[in-house]
């Protein structure tokens, strides 16, 4: 009888296709009755995510906004399996990882979702190129293909020639990129943006949106941002908007 895990990899084991192919309606994350609360008082319980209910479909670029405080960083962190869910499910291609163990959680991410970080997270005794092959070693790709994908990533993110610099020698921006590239490396089903654009200034910030918007058309990968940077808002194909941990509004455009 196959395990649970091999269930779950055969179930996801189709990737998008390299170039664009048509959005269909079946949703890649949903979330049903989602809760995630602080405190065991219940007069002093923080309701960060508060019963929400969404839908997440292939080729998405969407922004889930709200002012400091409002919920949208945690229901990024539990769409990606960061944080714990206090009741109700997500689901990735109908898998519901609030139910896994750490261990088989960790594994999943590692496959399936691609993370983005304000503070780029990158590895700082690694090369560029190092952190981008990481976590295909992880995942236990034969040498050839993680170096041909490494140098496809670096062309994609125009940072030809840069693979070899570590984090420290790297301006914000192309540690920003590195990030970007690593992100799709695992070819995952979705990637999540938490803040990507904080720490740049106004013309990168505005670049690095041009290029995951160009990833996002032309590799048909599914974007989801937690931000309340205007630019980001101005180029989301969708606006999900968060407050007290509610969605108030959600709007395609």
């Amino acid at each position: 009888m196959p395990s649970k895990r091999s269930t779950i990899s055969a179930k996801l084991s189709d990737k998008q296709p390299a170039t664009a192919a048509p959005r269909t309606d079946q949703a890649i994350i949903t979330t049903r009755s989602l809760c995630r609360y602080y405190g065991d008082d219940e007069h002093n319980k923080v309701k960060a995510v508060d019963n929400i209910s969404i839908e997440i479909r292939p080729a998405e670029f969407t922004a889930i906004v709200g002012p400091s405080g409002s919920g949208k960083t945690t229901l990024l962190h539990l769409l990606g399996g960061l944080d714990d869910v206090t009741s109700g499910s997500v689901e990735l291609a109908g898998t519901n990882i609030a139910d896994m163990s750490g261990a088989q959680l960790a594994d999943f991410r590692r496959d399936h979702i691609g993370f983005i970080f304000q503070a780029y997270n990158l590895i700082p005794v690694l090369s560029a190129a190092e952190n981008i092959e990481y976590i295909m070693l992880l995942q236990g790709i034969n040498n050839n293909t993680r170096k041909q994908r490494v140098e496809q990533m670096l062309a994609q993110v125009g940072l030809q020639g840069h693979g070899n610099r570590r984090p420290n020698k790297l301006s914000g921006g192309q540690q920003q990129r590195v990030a970007i590239a690593r992100a799709m490396a695992s070819k995952p089903d979705i990637i999540l943006a938490d803040e990507p654009t904080a720490n740049l200034d106004s013309k990168t910030g505005i670049a690095l949106l041009d290029l995951m918007k160009t990833l996002n058309e032309t590799n048909n990968i599914t974007f989801v941002f937690s931000t309340h940077d205007e630019k980001i808002m101005n180029r989301a194909s969708r606006l999900i908007h968060i407050e007290d941990g509610q969605v108030i509004k959600d709007e395609n455009r």
